[in-house]
């Protein structure tokens, strides 16, 4: 599993781009800046800060540190403050704690705290102040005082509205009082100007540059959103400032839209542009970039050393940095960097390279790293739920199915269901011809709604499930679509048969004469569920499955020759010699005798029996 946070390892080679925004802050020698981290949802903004962060911080961290560094994330205000005070409180409350470790500019920060309480103390947001200074209508208890004094002055002044004024000047009155004892000759412009005044003085005496790193804005609701941009106007564009805001652009360009109604788009573009000097787009990921992010995904979960994965990392993103040469980060290329690779780490990184191209191009991913990350983890979790269910599934058939089920047609996903769940075999045979078409680079037209381009991709990409039994990965995947399966069917006696054959399949024999009466085709099914069970053994000796699956082939003859092709196709090595005495008065086990017999990877102990038995003549021959 990997956590959906940011983080300050690179794994896409951002490392690049970090540098440039800090050589930017670095040569703007304390003169005001403003800087514009934009891209989608999931697509590294967060991270991208946190590795500009480091590219600054380097190797002068601390109270000798040229830079103070501030992080505000709105979001995590949003209807519990007024993100415009927020944000200047967290700002002013740093540089107060940093001037108390430097032992320089302290008075300066105890006038700027001062000079924050009295915004706080009169309510008066800092929307209502900037607009004040801007001559933009404000917002509120000044901003009603602001409005009915201009009803005053356009003549629409009567004794109610005098009233009025008279209220709303004493709860003015006493939402400041008590609170500080602000100088009767101040005014929001005047502590403005002064609340400016005083960042700058104190940045000044204390020989530092404050870096105002704001994230998350685009996940706030408009209102939030233009509070806090509002708050960074007010600050913006101080000496020793510089500003970082990571964001979508058509998120922000939406809240401004929403928030002044009826201006045009070039009037939001200029809103935006006014914010931000240098805007900075993270790079989309190509094919090369999510290959080499899943498998570092997979590497930082391995059991590798933390110095071969770190060696590793490094090694990737330089390598990244030479694709535009033809260079390829890949499997090979990770062979040149590390002799020896524990063969679990090398299956998932197999499974990287085959799924890159698809995570790249499939409209539902795209490349974006987090839904990458939360796709792999998709698959971690339905991989672990096998394994605690005992349903034996593999990997890469449950990655594939998962990727069709993320990026698919509903409608295609749910006629896949169907095709599974009303064959016998749980097999979506209708794929097969499409899958050799493909492979084979014929041309192929579907119909609605399999028409996707990413259709045909998805067919292209190993493994072929035409001819797999998917329900064990259905089964698993059920959370997102109901799997009928054919028991759905059975009657309730039949499935308290199989649910004691599945529970206790050593006891088997107890139920032989019940399951005389049964209809063929449920038998079948009972069948169908007790290999899908025996498939999770991993040695063929006698386990107790194999004793329910022999007394249903008793029941009914043609599921011998069932059980009997089971048998021929277990691996070798699972095979034990104990379980030809088992077999051995089966008419259909001569089958599976001379299968392994002939099969050279048998151990030599089951070749004895085997051949033992038909010495003492104890071999069905009809």
């Amino acid at each position: 599993m990997w956590t959906d946070h940011e983080t300050d390892q690179d794994f896409l080679n951002f490392g690049g781009i970090a540098r440039t925004v800090a050589e930017i802050i670095e040569q703007a020698q304390s003169r005001p800046i403003s800087i514009g981290v934009s891209g989608a949802w999931g697509v590294g903004k967060s991270s991208m800060i946190k590795l500009i962060r480091g590219e600054l911080a380097g190797s002068s961290e601390g109270v000798n540190s040229r830079f103070i560094f501030v992080e505000f994330n709105a979001w995590l205000y949003q209807g519990y403050d007024d993100a415009r005070a927020a944000l200047i409180e967290v700002v002013a409350s740093a540089l107060a704690k940093e001037a108390q470790e430097r032992k320089s500019g302290v008075e300066k920060t105890k006038d700027l705290l001062k000079r924050v309480n009295w915004f706080r103390a009169a309510k008066l947001t800092v929307g209502s102040a900037a607009a004040l200074a801007l001559g933009l209508p404000p917002v509120g208890l000044i901003g009603e005082v602001f409005d009915l004094g201009k009803m005053a002055v356009d003549g629409h002044f009567d004794r109610d509205v005098a009233g009025e004024v008279e209220a709303t000047a004493e709860k003015v009155g006493k939402s400041a009082s008590g609170l500080i004892k602000a100088k009767s000759t101040s005014s929001p412009p005047k502590e403005i100007h002064a609340l400016r005044t005083s960042f700058e003085e104190a940045l000044e005496e204390m020989g530092v540059t404050l870096i105002v790193l704001i994230d998350d804005l685009d996940r706030c609701l408009p209102e939030t959103t233009i509070s806090t941009l509002e708050a960074i106007r007010l600050l913006l564009f101080l000496k020793h400032t510089a500003f970082v805001i990571a964001a979508d652009d058509q998120m922000i360009k939406h809240a401004v839209k929403r928030h002044f109604q009826g201006v045009d788009d070039d009037l939001v573009t200029n809103y935006f542009d006014k914010l931000i000097q240098v805007p900075i787009r993270v790079p989309p990921l190509g094919t090369q970039e999510v290959r080499a992010y899943m498998m570092l995904l997979f590497i930082e979960n391995s059991t590798l050393e933390a110095t071969e994965k770190e060696k590793i990392r490094k090694k990737f993103c330089e390598q990244l940095g030479k694709t535009w040469q033809g260079k390829r980060v890949d499997l090979p290329f990770l062979r040149t960097l590390i002799s020896k690779l524990p063969d679990e780490l090398i299956a998932r990184l197999d499974a990287a390279d085959r799924l890159a191209p698809l995570m790249t191009s499939a409209t539902g991913i795209t490349g974006n790293p987090r839904l990458i990350k939360r796709f792999l983890n998709a698959l971690s979790i339905r991989m672990a739920m096998s394994r605690a269910q005992g349903v034996g599934v593999d990997e890469s058939v449950l990655a594939k199915v998962l990727l069709f089920e993320r990026c698919g047609n509903p409608k295609a996903y749910a006629e896949l269901i169907k095709s599974v769940t009303e064959s016998d075999q749980g097999k979506p045979t209708f794929l097969a011809n499409w899958e050799q078409k493909v492979i084979a680079g014929e041309s192929l037209e579907l119909k609605a709604p399999w028409d996707q381009p990413f259709i045909t991709e998805w067919l292209r990409l190993p493994p072929q499930l035409g001819d797999r039994d998917l329900r064990g990965v259905l089964y698993v995947s059920r959370e997102h679509a109901p799997l009928i399966t054919p028991e759905d069917r059975l009657s309730s006696e039949v499935v308290e048969l199989l649910t004691a054959l599945l529970e206790h399949p050593d006891m088997a024999s107890s139920v032989k004469d019940r399951l005389g009466s049964v209809p063929r085709h449920d038998i079948s099914v009972i069948m169908d569920r007790l290999l899908d069970r025996a498939r999770q053994e991993q040695e063929w000796g006698v386990p107790p499955i194999l004793e329910a699956c022999m007394v249903v082939a008793e029941a009914d003859p043609p599921q011998g020759q069932r059980l009997a092709g089971f048998l021929k196709d277990r691996p070798s090595a699972q095979v034990k010699a104990n379980i030809v005495p088992k077999i051995a008065d089966q008419i259909w086990a001569k089958g599976v005798f001379s299968a392994w017999e002939e099969d050279h990877d048998i151990i030599k102990p089951v070749k004895n029996a085997i051949k033992q038995r038909r010495g003492n003549g104890n071999i069905a021959v009809k």
